[in-house]
């Protein structure tokens, strides 16, 4: 609130917590006004943020009189607050939001307990309710800086930004000389230099001061050498722990089962790759978010950001010198890689994710393109997804080029301008006008043309509304549809105009998948590129089209449209030895009942009741326990009992040792 005294204005600040982010810095100071000790705060930054309700006021002029009650809102439960207290509130604030993130992105069963169990591993506690002098009196207090901490991912966000301008900037004067001034590039640059260097120092003033709070007190010590390393996965990564692998090898299963169905053939290849593939076109997000390093042996090398370009290389790798394809064709390979891109975390992205390639080299018609979304459709029908659930974006770049042509963009132009067209769902039409007038120096006239035939809502209105549009390249939707119609998933597909997809490489259809309650990032993406092999050197254009499809955006659908299956664990036998001396017996049986295709879990340590051997077998998660007994044993027999048959008068059987093979499936049917 901002109330103006006698021509000055007096700030009022209402909250909990007082956090200032980006370049935003805060400092107080004693002074003395008419013999009296007032404290002076002053606070400047992009971004003030306070929260909840506790008060603080601020004057601009020290000479002003003490803050009134009408200016200041009262509360019975708050008070204004030294620079200490908020600096501390707020990094308590800090340590559970982490906390409390960390735990919900692993979607725990019990979500309360697991909150509390990471509180309390973190040592977060309420703070001090000492007053600061009597705090001091009670231990020597930390010197707080009047510096706070720089928010590391804001400054990283702005990097990413102003880079992708700079380049825009200069694909732009290299279109056109005069659409930037050398000075506004020059300032920049200079801010980006500025940026990073502040991002540089304050991680060396943060690790200084991790550093220095190892050398605190007792219960610091207590907390850092609790374990000896990190028990979190590194950030943007995750760890699978069994039960996860059971969700993801059921994901990945029908990822598989789909891919065979329409004759695909699995492909691998090395997660470390060329960097040069990448670095196609200026432009591209993806060339930012590389992991990317110089190996020992001084060749330049990333984790693979996607799958695409290795499977161009390996298609090259099987291409003759004037051009011809010594592979079968069509080439319809798929593919479950893991790959890397360093980029903000957030709901549906990580910086690790999973993602299901497929891929159909050497068709030209829009055959490939309905055999793909076919794929997809299939999968989702497969999952319980149906048509009002998910939906697909399509549209041709073809048509988007012809468009951009006719409305005066350069071929050089193009991508750029389709990166920030894409953006047109997520931003909205004023800021990417902004974008297409301010980074890439386009009119106004025509940026409102772009944006205006970008809104078509069917083939048939691009057709009547968009000047100079390709007319191969609408025909080719209109068979799209009329094909998909004829397949059966018409109703997942609709017109997009606005889609073209972030990658520079695609040349003609392309299509995204998305949610229709509008909650989550694309599911998937892809389209034609056929023109990515001779990019990388063929003598001819060898037609591509294909698909990614990430594992992290579906598993958060399927999670709210409760669609993911139980997954216990799949044990037959847990086979138990009466005693010690039956031990070998008992591994006996358990090697019988494996070379019969049984899933046996041996238990290692013969229990000194036999019901704890049943409820460890439960709580393992097996089907039936082969008690190997002493006198059963001496008949010839096992003692097979089933812990999903209540009826303790048919829960269990004594079966012969030389039928067990052949029989151990069947003993109960409906089991």
């Amino acid at each position: 609130k901002i109330h103006v005294m006698s021509g000055l204005q007096e700030w009022v600040f209402e909250g909990t917590f007082l956090k200032i982010s980006r370049s935003s810095t805060y400092s107080e100071q004693v002074v003395a006004v008419g013999g009296t000790n007032h404290t002076e705060w002053t606070f400047a930054g992009e971004n003030l943020k306070v929260y909840r309700n506790e008060s603080f006021s601020d004057k601009a002029e020290s000479s002003l009189a003490p803050v009134s009650s009408t200016s200041t809102p009262a509360s019975s439960s708050s008070s204004t607050e030294s620079a200490a207290e908020y600096l501390s509130k707020h990094q308590i604030q800090t340590l559970m939001e982490d906390a409390i993130n960390n735990v919900l992105a692993s979607r725990p069963n019990d979500p309360i307990a697991a909150i509390a169990a990471a509180l309390t591993q973190k040592k977060v506690a309420a703070p001090s309710s000492k007053s600061p002098a009597a705090a001091e009196k009670a231990a020597p207090a930390a010197e707080v800086s009047s510096e706070p901490a720089i928010d590391v991912a804001a400054i990283e966000g702005e990097i990413k930004v102003l880079g992708e301008k700079i380049r825009a900037m200069k694909e732009a004067i290299k279109a056109d000389p005069a659409s930037h001034t050398k000075e506004s590039l020059d300032a920049e640059v200079a801010t980006l230099k500025a940026l990073k260097e502040k991002l540089k120092t304050g991680s060396k003033k943060e690790g200084a001061a991790k550093e220095e709070a190892k050398k605190g007190g007792k219960e610091d010590k207590a907390v850092v050498n609790k374990f000896l390393i990190p028990v979190e996965p590194v950030t943007g990564t995750r760890d699978f722990y069994p039960e996860d692998m059971r969700v993801r090898n059921w994901l990945f299963g029908n990822f598989r089962a789909v891919a065979g169905l329409f004759a695909f053939q699995e492909y691998d290849a090395p997660v470390l790759e060329h960097e040069e593939l990448y670095k196609r076109k200026a432009g591209e997000e993806i060339t930012q978010q590389m992991y990317n390093f110089v190996d020992k042996g001084g060749f330049a090398v990333t984790l693979r950001p996607e799958m695409t370009p290795s499977l161009a290389r390996m298609v090259l790798g099987r291409t003759s010198e004037s051009g011809d394809t010594k592979m079968l064709l069509p080439v319809k390979w798929f593919s479950i890689p893991q790959c890397w891109r360093f980029e903000t975390t957030q709901r549906g992205r990580k910086r690790e994710h999973y993602q299901w390639n497929m891929d159909i080299v050497g068709v030209k018609g829009v055959s490939a393109e309905v055999e793909l979304l076919g794929a997809v459709t299939t999968f989702f029908a497969r999952v319980g997804l149906t048509a009002q659930d998910v939906g697909i974006k399509v549209n041709s770049r073809k048509v988007m080029g012809s468009i951009l042509k006719a409305q005066g963009i350069s071929d050089t132009q193009f991508a750029p301008v389709c990166v920030v067209v894409d953006k047109l769902d997520k931003i909205g039409a004023d800021a990417v006008k902004e974008e297409l007038m301010g980074v890439l120096g386009l009119k106004a006239a025509t940026a409102d043309a772009i944006i205006a035939t970008m809104s078509a809502k069917s083939v048939e209105e691009m057709r009547s509304i968009a000047a100079g549009a390709d007319q191969e390249g609408l025909e080719e939707l209109e068979e799209l549809f009329a094909q998909a119609k004829a397949y059966g998933f018409g109703d997942y597909l609709l017109f997009d105009a606005s889609v073209v997809r972030g990658l520079a490489y695609y040349t003609g259809v392309v299509f995204e998948c998305f949610d229709r309650a509008g909650e989550l990032r694309a599911i998937c993406g892809g389209g034609r590129y056929d023109r990515l092999i001779s990019l990388y050197g063929s003598k001819q254009e060898v037609p591509c089209v294909g698909f990614g499809f990430g594992d992290c955006v579906i598993m958060e659908l399927l999670t709210i449209k409760k669609l993911i299956p139980p997954l216990p664990p799949a044990i037959d036998f847990v086979v138990a030895a009466f005693s010690k001396d039956m031990q070998d017996k008992a591994l006996q049986v358990a090697s019988i009942l494996r070379e019969a295709g049984a899933s046996v879990d041996m238990q290692g340590e013969v229990k000194r009741k036999v019901a704890q051997t049943f409820d460890y077998a439960n709580r393992a998660g097996a089907r039936m326990v082969a008690l190997v007994a002493p006198d059963e044993w001496a008949k010839g027999m096992v003692r097979i009992k089933n812990l999903r048959v209540e009826d303790k008068e048919a829960n269990q059987k004594d079966v012969p040792l030389a039928d067990l093979p052949a029989t151990w499936a069947t003993l109960w049917p409906a089991a």
